[in-house]
């Protein structure tokens, strides 16, 4: 059925179709036709060319001397207020500390600081025996879960293939031969590395096979929670928690893999 057939005087329905029309542009997108936007959004050329005018006039598309439209600047000043409009821990932190609580062990969010990587928020759990780090604290990134991740999709992606195709890594004492860790990556609207999501805990709990993947698997639905929040593609993330739900005993065991 014809858009233009919904509620055609409604102030929201006029709403819902500019913004059908913003987003009938992909990323590939430079410029498109009147016709191929009609298409996309399934509405009257005749209401298309109404609102294009309107968008338009507001800075949210241009008509090209060529006749097509392109996507105007007001976005642009629009993403930028929004990047400003938070920090990364405002998203990261709440889902740290639901980590922590979940698993019980110590969750904490690292960045690439070159050959380093860098603790930029943590949540530690109420346990005596647990993993401390503090924030602004740096590591060798060529060791532990979480390197591996940076290494993985980092620019030039130097690591490990098997880590970017199943989008977690684990760790058994590699920094600290008392600790364990599980890591996977963060992305954000482009597709670009935000950061790698850890949790790290004494080895003789988390290198336990169940303990694990329970802690691959939460961390997987955080990362694609945070993605989603960054304005990234949530479903990256569906193969992934399907095949570590899925995985044997061997998968999680130290050393295994």
């Amino acid at each position: 059925m014809n858009n233009d057939a919904i509620d055609p005087s409604s102030g929201v329905a006029v709403l819902d179709r500019a913004f059908a029309l913003l987003s009938a542009f992909a990323p590939t997108d430079e410029r498109l036709t009147l016709t191929e936007l009609s298409r996309r959004t399934g509405l009257y050329k005749s209401t298309v060319l109404r609102l294009l005018g309107a968008l338009e006039h507001g800075g949210f598309i241009r008509k090209l001397d060529d006749g097509l439209y392109a996507i105007g600047p007001a976005p642009m000043r629009l993403a930028a207020n929004y990047q400003r409009s938070f920090r990364i821990d405002s998203i990261v932190e709440p889902l740290l500390a639901q980590l922590s609580q979940t698993l019980g062990e110590t969750a904490s969010f690292y960045v690439r600081a070159g050959p380093r990587r860098l603790v930029l928020s943590r949540v530690e759990p109420a346990r005596a025996v647990r993993v401390s780090i503090r924030i602004g604290e740096e590591f060798d990134v060529q060791r532990g879960a979480s390197g591996k991740v940076l290494l993985a999709f980092g620019e030039g992606e130097e690591g490990d293939n098997m880590v970017r195709e199943r989008l977690w890594a684990t760790s058994y004492g590699e920094r600290d031969p008392e600790t364990a860790s599980a890591s996977v990556p963060v992305f954000g609207a482009q597709g670009e590395l935000k950061g790698a999501l850890t949790i790290s805990g004494p080895l003789s709990r988390l290198a336990q096979a169940a303990a694990m993947q329970a802690a691959v698997t939460a961390l997987l639905e955080m990362a694609r929670r945070a993605t989603a929040e960054f304005g990234g593609n949530p479903g990256r993330y569906a193969a992934a928690l399907g095949q570590a739900q899925a995985a044997g005993v061997g998968e999680w065991e130290a050393g295994g893999r």
